[in-house]
C-alpha cells in the first residue's frame, strides 16, 4: 500500500513537472499561424526580425534623434512616443524611432536575450535607419531598464538619456538589504511570488504566472490596486480614447511579458548603481523621472540610486503614480528637459 502511494505520488510530481516546464511556442508573425505582418521590420545581424516605427520630422532634417523603448506589455505603438504635439515636434526638429522589443508586437522572439542584448539591438537600429554616430534614448517603465543596459554598454553612442519611472531589480547588489527588502515586502503577495520565482527559478514563471493555485503577478493581472487615484483616471482617459492596444502579445506571453521578468529580475551582469558618468564635460545629460505616488516602482529605491549616481538629474513628481507619463504636456516637459537642458 505504501509503494503504491509512494510511486502515485511520484507520478504526479513527474507530471506536474513535465507541465510546468512546457511552455508554448510562439506564433510568429508571418509565420503559418502566425499574426501578419504590418510593420516596417529591420533584419539584425543574428537573423531576427526588429519591427519599428518612425514619428515626427524626417531623420534626414531632423536635429535630434530619439530611441523610445516601450515598457511592460507594450509595444512600438505605445502613445507615449506619439504625445509630444506636432507643433513641439516640427518646432525643435525632432525624429522619434519607436520599436518592439522582442517577442513584443511583431519583433522575433529572441530566446537568448539578456541584459546586454536589446541595448544591442538598439545600436544596430540606429546604424540601420543612419542615426549618425549618437542619438538619444528614452524608456518608460521596464523599457527604462534597458536604458541602464544603453549606458553600461554604448554609452559611447548616446547624446542624451531619459528613465520615466524605471522599474527596479530588488536584488541589485548596491541597495542596503534593509531597503530592498521593506520595499519588496510591501508589494502584494502574489507579485513577491512571482518575482522570486522569476529570480530564483525562472524556468517555471510561465507556469507560476498561468496557473491558479497560488498567487501570481497582479502587474499581468492588471490590478487595479496596483494604480493611484490619478494612475486610474489616466486609465479611464485612455480607455475612453481607444489608445490602449492589444496586440502587444499577439506572439503570446512567455517571449514577452514571461521574458522580461525573468531578465528584468534575474541575476544581471552589472549593478546600474556603479554606472559611470556618461557625459564627464556636460556634452549631455541623463534625466530621471518618478511619481512619489508610483505603487509599482517604489520611489525610496529610486531616490538612493540617484543618491549614489549625482550625474543624473532627478525629476520627482509629486502626487504622481506610474502612468505619470500620459499626462497632457508633461512628455513635452520632459524631452525638453533633455534636449535643450530646459527645466
Amino acid at each position: 500500500m505504501f509503494r503504491r502511494v509512494a510511486f502515485l505520488l511520484l507520478v504526479g510530481l513527474v507530471s506536474w513537472d513535465y507541465q510546468a516546464t512546457q511552455l508554448p511556442p510562439p506564433k510568429i508573425c508571418g509565420s503559418p499561424g502566425g499574426p501578419p505582418i504590418t510593420a516596417s521590420r529591420i533584419k539584425l545581424r543574428d537573423g531576427r526580425y526588429l519591427a519599428y516605427k518612425e514619428h515626427g520630422v524626417s531623420k534626414h532634417v531632423a536635429r535630434y534623434k530619439i530611441i523610445f523603448v516601450h515598457g511592460f506589455g507594450s509595444s512600438r505603438l505605445d502613445p507615449v512616443a506619439t504625445i509630444p504635439s506636432q507643433e513641439f515636434i516640427q518646432e525643435l526638429g525632432v525624429h522619434i524611432v519607436s520599436f518592439d522589443r522582442p517577442g513584443y508586437g511583431e519583433s522575433d522572439p529572441d530566446p537568448k536575450r539578456t541584459v546586454k542584448s536589446v541595448a544591442l539591438d538598439i545600436e544596430e537600429l540606429a546604424d540601420q535607419l543612419g542615426f549618425g554616430s549618437k542619438f538619444y534614448v528614452v524608456g518608460y517603465s521596464m523599457g527604462g531598464q534597458v536604458i541602464w543596459s544603453c549606458l553600461q554598454y554604448i554609452p559611447h553612442r548616446l547624446a542624451g538619456a531619459t528613465l520615466y519611472a524605471p522599474v527596479v531589480n530588488y536584488w541589485w547588489p548596491g541597495f542596503p538589504a534593509n531597503l530592498s527588502a521593506d520595499a519588496y515586502y510591501k508589494q502584494p503577495l502574489g507579485d513577491q511570488w512571482a518575482l522570486r520565482v522569476a529570480h530564483y527559478i525562472p524556468w517555471l514563471t510561465y507556469w507560476w504566472n498561468t496557473q491558479k493555485v497560488f498567487p501570481s503577478s497582479t502587474v499581468i493581472a492588471r490590478n487595479p490596486e496596483n494604480f493611484s487615484s490619478q494612475d486610474l483616471e489616466i486609465l479611464r482617459n485612455m480607455q475612453a480614447s481607444g489608445i490602449l492596444r492589444p496586440h502587444a502579445n499577439q506572439q503570446g506571453v512567455y517571449e514577452s511579458n514571461h521574458r522580461d521578468l525573468m531578465i528584468g529580475f534575474g541575476s544581471w551582469e552589472f549593478d546600474p548603481i556603479e554606472i559611470k558618468n556618461p557625459f564627464p564635460n556636460n556634452e549631455g545629460s541623463v534625466h530621471l523621472w518618478q511619481g512619489d505616488e508610483d505603487r509599482l516602482v517604489p520611489v525610496e529605491l529610486q531616490r538612493y540610486i540617484v543618491g549614489k549616481l549625482p550625474w543624473i538629474d532627478y525629476h520627482e513628481l509629486q502626487g504622481a503614480g506610474h502612468l505619470f507619463v500620459y499626462n497632457d504636456g508633461i512628455n513635452e516637459a520632459m524631452l525638453m528637459a533633455m534636449l535643450t537642458g530646459e527645466k
